[in-house]
C-alpha cells in the first residue's frame, strides 16, 4: 500500500524542481512566432525526451550510484544541498535569471525541444536527483511505479501549460509569476532540508 504521504511528498517535489509555471515565458520566449501546432509538437517532443531521461534515471540511477561506490544515504544529503541550492535560486529569482540567459544564448531558428527546453530546463539536473531520491526512499516496486506515474503528470502538466502560454502568461503577469515562484521556493527548501535528514539518518551518524 503507496502512502498518501509519499505521494505527496514525491509530487510536491517534483512539481516544485521542474516548475512547470515557471517554464511557460521561456517556452515562449523559445518558439516566438511560431503557430499553435508548431508549439504543440515543440512542447510534445520536448515532454517525450524528458520522459525518457528521468525514466532512466530513476530506475537506473541508484544501480550507477551503488557501481562508482555512492550510498543511498550519501547521495540523499548531496541532493538535499542541490536542491537548497535550487530553492535558493528561486526565493532571489536568480533561477530564472539563469534560465532566460539559457534561452536567449540559443538561436531561435532551430528546433530547441531537446536542448534547452528538455534538458536543463524540464529535465535538470535537480530533477534528476529528485528521481533517484525519490525511487530510493520508494517501499517496493509499487512504490517506484508511483514515482514515475507522478513524475508523468508534472511533466503533461508542464505541457498542458506549454498549449496555454500565450493567455496564462498574459493572465498571470511577471507579479504572478513571481509570487508563485517564491512560494515553490520556500517549499523546496523544507523538502531539501528533510532529504539532508533523512540522509544523514541513513548513514547511521545521529546513532
Amino acid at each position: 500500500m503507496i502512502e498518501m504521504g509519499f505521494l505527496a511528498t514525491a509530487f510536491a517535489t517534483l512539481f516544485v524542481v521542474v516548475d512547470p509555471l515557471g517554464l511557460v515565458p521561456l517556452f515562449i520566449a523559445l518558439t516566438p512566432g511560431m503557430t499553435r501546432e508548431q508549439r504543440r509538437a515543440i512542447g510534445l517532443r520536448a515532454c517525450f525526451v524528458a520522459v525518457g531521461i528521468l525514466t532512466t534515471f530513476g530506475l537506473l540511477g541508484e544501480a550507477v550510484l551503488g557501481f562508482i561506490g555512492i550510498s543511498m544515504p550519501a547521495f540523499r544529503i548531496a541532493g538535499g544541498i542541490l536542491l537548497f541550492l535550487t530553492a535558493l535560486d528561486m526565493l532571489f529569482e536568480r533561477r530564472t535569471q539563469r534560465r532566460e540567459g539559457q534561452t536567449a544564448a540559443e538561436p531561435h531558428d532551430h528546433d530547441p525541444s531537446v536542448f534547452p527546453l528538455a534538458i536543463p530546463l524540464i529535465a535538470g539536473p535537480g530533477a534528476i536527483a529528485s528521481m533517484i531520491l525519490l525511487v530510493g526512499a520508494a517501499d517496493g516496486w509499487q512504490g517506484v511505479l508511483a514515482v514515475h506515474l507522478v513524475m508523468l503528470v508534472t511533466v503533461v502538466s508542464a505541457f498542458l501549460l506549454f498549449l496555454v502560454a500565450g493567455p496564462l502568461e498574459r493572465l498571470l503577469g511577471r507579479t504572478g509569476t513571481l509570487v508563485i515562484t517564491r512560494l515553490l521556493g520556500m517549499l523546496l527548501a523544507a523538502l531539501s532540508v528533510q532529504f539532508v535528514i533523512d540522509g544523514i539518518r541513513g548513514s547511521g551518524l545521529l546513532g
